[in-house]
């Protein structure tokens, strides 16, 4: 006997819509590059036709027609039947119409900017080579007018799914700001790389220049000019997504990680490699001449190039993240904090291994003098960074001074960023002196076990016992600051539970300075027009919360002046607790605060 159950035959689970799309979308968008392949190969073998190399590989040729006509001719049909469709609303909202936007913009707009750049430095290279009476002239001649080929068909591309992307009635819904955000960090890696080669060229060209080098080659000028080539295409193309496409005005989270990690991360990392090696290349010319001046100073220009840009680059990111929350304000700061206790510990790891090889030796080589220069520097270079950052005695002032008061030595709303930072950095530290505690044990044991070949015991574990050390004593300190600040938690907690809502809204009256009050609401979401810096500014310090700020659509340039100002604002927000508030601002000078909870499941 069995029961038959109505409806369950016909009914279909929800999920298969999603890996439907998933599916077709993936398929086009393998299809798009294959057919884009194919017509970049054609397109090469047109402009190089009149080269002798043009017509012997036949495997290519054949490749690229394959390519060109069946996987083009596909994608083209696949293409129509989907974009009849798009103009559904569950159709744009889908992720895998924004994911295949997003994924083929990417892909078509690096490898366009890559070829055109390339053929245009390569022209250069070319004309320089033909002024100077060089051979090789055919094949630069060659590669650049491949170069220009391939760049022409992936701009196409490129430039067709641009016109998808900002479609009015079949544009993505989801994933639409990937695009100006992956533009943006593209376009600042390639112009920050270009301007660092750049720059460290010229630099190079004056300081042998003054040395009395002579160059071997093309002009020195021809790698500045390509160099600048590849920067200021770079520089176009993060100008046209961050300005013109509006990406810096974006605060979602995914806007907020690409400008920490890319511009603020990214900038420190690079701004201290190039500082810390000019400081080793200045310390190496003071007190360790034991190779050639041409060879001592042949990193200088480049390390000062990327100290220079890498520096302009932090600082620009770490205005723009401070000028959007107190949070992204830390989070930057504990960025630039890790990178430093890197370089620091690398720096006491190698004036350890010196001091060893100082204490091995009756007489230190110079290989153990430019390893202890080079630790030094390191230390230098990263201690006064994590001093910047870290603010260890600012932090223990305050920490007196709140003490007294009964209060919390960090912010609250910056706190849970700092303390995942020092157990990050205890963890990582702590792996990192397990690994150098096995390699010294090893060694070791290996020397009591074999003395006769093992060579000298101080010589075989004074690297790992360096970076032990180094480690040891970074794991320490931040352990010690974690325990503090994780038993101030417990006491802050209690005496809210002791003073209450009412009391504590008395305190907060009472707390003096703007910036001192403890947190009364815990995110705003700020709807304005233009002008809206002031107000993110006051409802930041006058409550403690974390603000996103919207734009209005279809404002003017300048601010409004019938909107209100921030002494009006706070007035509106005065006795209001909640986890989020919603401010509505305008139009003209209405203020509207709304209380709202977290999402609910329907």
């Amino acid at each position: 006997m069995s029961t038959v159950r109505p409806g369950i035959r016909g009914a279909s689970s929800p999920a298969a819509p999603t890996v439907r799309r998933l599916v077709v979308f993936a398929l086009l968008f393998v299809l798009v590059l294959i057919g884009a392949s194919g017509v970049g190969g054609l397109f090469e073998r047109l402009l190089t036709s009149g080269a002798a190399l043009a017509g012997k590989d036949v495997g290519s040729l054949a490749r690229s027609l394959a390519f060109a006509l069946v996987g083009g001719s596909m994608a083209a049909v696949l293409w129509r039947l989907v974009w009849r469709r798009q103009g559904e609303e569950a159709k744009r909202s889908s992720v895998a119409w924004g994911l295949y936007v997003s994924g083929v913009y990417i892909v078509a707009l690096i490898t366009a900017v890559a070829a055109v750049l390339g053929a245009v430095s390569q022209l250069v290279g070319l004309l320089a080579r033909a002024a100077s009476g060089a051979a090789g002239a055919v094949v630069e001649d060659l590669e650049w007018r491949s170069s220009l080929a391939t760049g022409a068909v992936w701009a196409a591309l490129w430039a067709w799914h641009r016109w998808m992307w900002q479609h009015r009635g079949k544009g993505p819904r989801r994933l639409d700001a990937v695009p100006a955000l992956a533009g943006s960090v593209f376009g600042l890696l390639i112009g920050a790389g270009g301007a660092v080669t750049a720059l460290g060229s010229l630099l190079d060209a004056a300081l042998r220049g003054l040395a009395g080098a002579q160059y071997v080659g093309s002009p020195w000028w021809v790698s500045v000019l390509q160099s600048v080539i590849w920067s200021g295409g770079g520089f176009l193309v993060w100008w046209w997504h961050w300005v013109h496409g509006e990406a810096r005005q974006l605060s979602s989270p995914l806007a907020s990680v690409a400008a920490a990690v890319f511009g603020v991360l990214g900038g420190c990392i690079t701004a201290m490699a190039g500082a810390i090696t000019a400081v080793f290349v200045l310390l190496r010319l003071v007190l360790d001449r034991s190779e050639d001046m041409i060879r001592l100073v042949e990193p200088l220009g480049p390390a000062l190039a990327a100290a220079a840009v890498g520096c302009l680059v932090w600082r620009y990111h770490s205005v723009l993240t401070a000028a959007r929350s107190e949070k992204m304000r830390e989070t930057g700061l504990l960025l630039a904090a890790g990178v430093a206790v890197v370089a620091a510990v690398s720096g006491v790891g190698l004036v350890v291994n010196a001091a060893l090889g100082f204490a091995e030796t009756t007489l230190a080589g110079t290989g153990t003098r430019t390893l202890l220069l080079g630790g030094i520097s390191a230390l230098l270079v990263g201690g006064a960074v994590w001093w910047r950052a870290w603010q260890p005695a600012d932090r223990r002032g305050s920490a007196s001074a709140d003490n007294a008061d009964g209060a919390d030595t960090v912010p609250s709303r910056t706190a849970a960023g700092r303390r995942i930072y020092l157990v990050a950095v205890f963890a990582i530290s702590a792996v990192v002196a397990l690994i150098a505690l096995l390699v010294v044990g090893y060694q070791a044991f290996e020397y009591l076990l074999e003395p006769e070949r093992s060579g000298n015991l101080v010589g075989r574990i004074r690297a790992p016992l360096g970076l032990l050390t180094a480690t040891a004593l970074v794991a320490a300190y931040h352990c010690g600051v974690w325990r503090r600040e994780r038993a101030v938690l417990p006491a802050e907690a209690a005496s809210l539970r002791e003073t209450g809502p009412l009391q504590e809204a008395g305190r907060l009256q009472d707390a003096g300075p703007v910036g001192t009050a403890r947190r009364t609401i815990g995110r705003v979401v700020l709807v304005t027009g233009s002008g809206h810096v002031p107000l993110s500014r006051a409802i930041r310090e006058a409550t403690g919360a974390d603000v996103t700020v919207w734009l209005r659509s279809g404002q003017t340039a300048g601010p409004d002046p019938a909107q209100p100002d921030a002494g009006r604002l706070l007035v509106a927000l005065e006795g209001v607790r909640a986890e989020r508030v919603l401010v509505v601002v305008g139009p003209g000078a209405r203020i509207d605060v709304i209380p709202v909870q977290g999402h609910t499941a329907s």
